[in-house]
């Protein structure tokens, strides 16, 4: 396994940023997916055609976030196994999380199709953009597999240390991404469906490159077809720890539905604005998504090999960093989102919207780091439930109201902007306090 970080020894910092820069990068290329879309369908088809991807968003996070989160439990299952050496149990659970994520899959390329008409309309999604958005939304959930087995074959490799070949499969899949979007969209005039199919023809391309290294590597997490099956025992602690994690995805995009819906109230150039800092605001997260996981990961192998030291120094360096990095990152937003935004859509209200919003959102970007971090840590102790009380209380229940009250008093865009700090505040104050408070060192034992 050359490509694997041992993170149960060696110096903690040194091997948590080895760990993680892959997967910073692998995350940075991923954001490249929605990116180029936006990019390129902003500047050769229209507003309403990045209006139309914009309002798709919270609506692709509810869906295909409940299934990414789900699998979390299948990297922590893994992980723990793996840094006890129990590699005969590695083996079963990676045999168990390969068919689990095509009948994910499965499904969720049947409700996606089903009913994307349905959750736009709950949405309220403006009659001008509605049909440009359903069709793109039916033609990334016909693909939708490629990217949950994606996720499935990254999670299998992360789980044991190997965070550089996902990076080397996204790399080649979102440079064959932008290419094919520039050629369908610029060239073809293929419009938004065919920013679609060029999303889904990436996605597939990574996940066979992935698929062929598990089904010939020599390691312990290799795929043997023969094998294939479900193990009843470890599917059930699979699902009892990623089931809160995909719950906590869904509960945070039912909040973001109900304030994209707000935002919608405001018009084709709200959703535009809005939807470019959304963009903008994914590339500042990267840091801090990347050290949730790496974290998750450190934290199950560690705790599965009873090294609770290490897991505590780990867990305040990860916090430290990351908080810091957020810090940075979200003051240069601050002073630069006028020509961020510039670069996708030159619209002046698109870029004054967007604008208030990152004038708004930017300088709290240190708090959506700790309560991610802090998400991660527990993730990986094992205590998903968590994550997934504290998001539902309010990153879900706080926010929908906060913006349902506030909105019908004081009818301006800044009010529904002004939801996402208010929130992540009081999230951090709950993380803090039980991180203190309770014994989630033990939660693996």
């Amino acid at each position: 396994m050359n490509n694997s970080v041992n993170l149960l020894e060696g110096k903690v910092i040194n091997k948590l940023l080895l760990f993680a820069l892959p997967i910073f990068l692998s995350t940075l290329f991923q954001q490249l997916y929605s990116v180029v879309d936006s990019l390129i369908v902003g500047n050769y088809v229209g507003t309403q055609a990045l209006a139309a991807i914009s309002s798709t968003q919270s609506l692709t996070f509810l869906t295909v976030g409940f299934f990414i989160g789900t699998f979390s439990g299948v990297s922590v299952v893994i992980s723990k196994y793996f840094g006890s050496k129990k590699f005969e149990v590695v083996e079963d659970a990676v045999a168990t999380a390969v068919i689990l994520g095509l009948v994910f899959g499965l499904l969720l390329t049947i409700f996606g199709v089903a009913f994307t008409p349905f959750l736009l309309k709950i949405m309220r999604c403006p009659t001008d953009v509605i049909d440009l958005a359903i069709s793109y939304m039916r033609i990334y959930f016909l693909g939708v597999t490629s990217l949950i087995m994606f996720n499935t074959t990254n999670g299998i490799l992360q789980a044991v240390g190997n965070s550089k070949l996902p990076l080397i499969y996204l790399i080649i899949s979102s440079l064959l991404n932008i290419i094919l979007d520039y050629t369908f969209v610029a060239k073809f005039g293929f419009g938004i469906q065919g920013a679609a199919v060029a999303t889904v023809i990436a996605q597939t391309v990574s996940v066979i490159l992935s698929l062929r290294h598990l089904l010939t590597v020599d390691a312990v997490y290799r795929i043997s077809i023969n094998k294939l099956k479900f193990h009843k025992k470890l599917i059930i602690e699979m699902l009892k720890l990623g089931i809160p994690s995909g719950i906590q995805n869904s509960v945070i995009s039912i909040g973001n539905i109900v304030v994209q819906s707000n935002i919608n109230l405001f018009g084709s150039y709200a959703m535009a604005g809005s939807g470019v800092y959304g963009r903008i605001q994914g590339f500042g997260f990267i840091p801090i998504t990347s050290f949730s996981i790496a974290l998750t990961t450190f934290v199950s192998q560690n705790l599965g090999a009873k090294k609770y030291k290490r897991v505590k120094e780990g867990c305040l360096a990860s916090v430290l960093m990351g908080c810091g990095i957020a810090i940075t990152i979200g003051i240069f937003i601050y002073f630069n989102a006028h020509n961020l935004i510039f670069y996708f859509d030159d619209h002046p209200e698109v870029i004054r919207i967007g604008s208030l919003q990152a004038k708004i959102c930017s300088l709290f970007f240190c708090l959506v780091a700790f309560s991610h971090l802090s998400a991660g840590i527990l993730r990986g102790s094992g205590k998903s439930a968590i994550p997934m009380f504290v998001m539902l209380g309010f990153w879900c229940i706080f926010r929908v109201i906060y913006v349902t009250i506030t909105i019908s008093f004081i009818p301006v865009i800044d009010v529904v902007f002004w939801a996402y700090p208010i929130t992540w505040t009081l999230s951090s104050i709950s993380f803090i306090i039980y991180l203190l408070k309770a014994n989630w060192i033990h939660g693996l034992d």
